[in-house]
């Protein structure tokens, strides 16, 4: 970027000499003289709009963007991210009280930008990035809300980092003493009732608010999937015959896991 900026300069300065040479009212060049310093001036100009042009690049071809994310590497990367996230979501189903009904995966590879000369967002530095988001949706009783998020703590204390809350979470205990009407608002009075536990960029646990009438909180449906074109873009909703809707109408209440973006495939200019 250092050099970029140092070209614009450049180009503004040549801009600027070439008007006062050629300007109508200048009295300190002769009419003869004005088209030798067009000349002149106009070659070191050419020359540097050249290299400006060269300089701001291309954005990624689609056919670039297609290939790249078709390659061994990011096929590899793609398997590896994905397989995790899905271990993580049978441990959910494994150790914790709620029944899984619900998994959506969103995939996209993005071509990198032409260079970018102003308000600079970091797209230009790379030929494609993919990119990974993946939740779980779980049915559970609407009238054991205590019982249920302590059973997530109980799992996070034997399993760790795939359930990364447990008993040593404050806030998470705070929760669970609310819904067994030990406690009031876990956030401080007046704040009512909790949506979701989250611990730094590991996990978010969110649910439906049972206590709040109908003000309360939902658990949205996932947006629909975009154009599903392997290796570009995949969405999967697995099954895609099941909503939110549906999981609420035969549990009670939805909970959702949510996995941060991974960005597992980078490949730079």
């Amino acid at each position: 970027m250092a050099t970029t900026s140092w070209i614009v300069i450049l180009v503004l300065a040549v801009l600027l000499a070439a008007i006062a040479a050629t300007w109508p009212g200048s009295l300190t060049l002769s009419r003869q003289r004005r088209p030798w310093i067009r000349r002149v001036i106009g070659l070191p100009f050419t020359i540097v709009l050249v290299l400006v042009l060269a300089a701001c690049g291309r954005a990624t071809s689609e056919k670039t963007v297609r290939k790249l994310a078709g390659s061994p590497e990011a096929l590899k990367a793609r398997q590896e991210v994905e397989s995790a996230s899905r271990d993580v979501i049978a441990v959910w189903e494994a150790e914790t009280p709620l029944t899984l009904g619900l998994v959506v995966l969103e995939d996209v590879c993005v071509g990198g930008s032409a260079k970018e000369l102003f308000l600079p967002t970091g797209s230009d530095r790379y030929k494609i990035k993919c990119m990974m988001s993946v939740a779980a949706y779980f049915g559970a009783g609407p009238r054991r809300m205590a019982d249920t998020i302590d059973g997530v703590l109980s799992a996070g204390d034997r399993t760790g980092p795939p359930i990364p809350f447990n008993h040593e979470f404050h806030y998470a205990r705070a929760v669970v003493d609310y819904y067994r009407g030990n406690a009031g608002d876990p956030q401080g009075p007046g704040t009512g009732e909790p949506a979701q536990l989250f611990r730094g960029m590991t996990l978010t646990l969110s649910w439906d608010q049972v206590r709040s009438g109908n003000t309360g909180q939902l658990i949205e449906e996932p947006r629909p999937c975009s154009p599903h074109e392997p290796p570009v873009r995949r969405c999967l909703n697995e099954p895609a015959s099941t909503s939110v809707a549906d999981l609420r109408r035969e549990y009670g209440m939805v909970f959702k896991i949510t996995m941060p973006v991974k960005n597992y495939f980078t490949v730079w200019k």
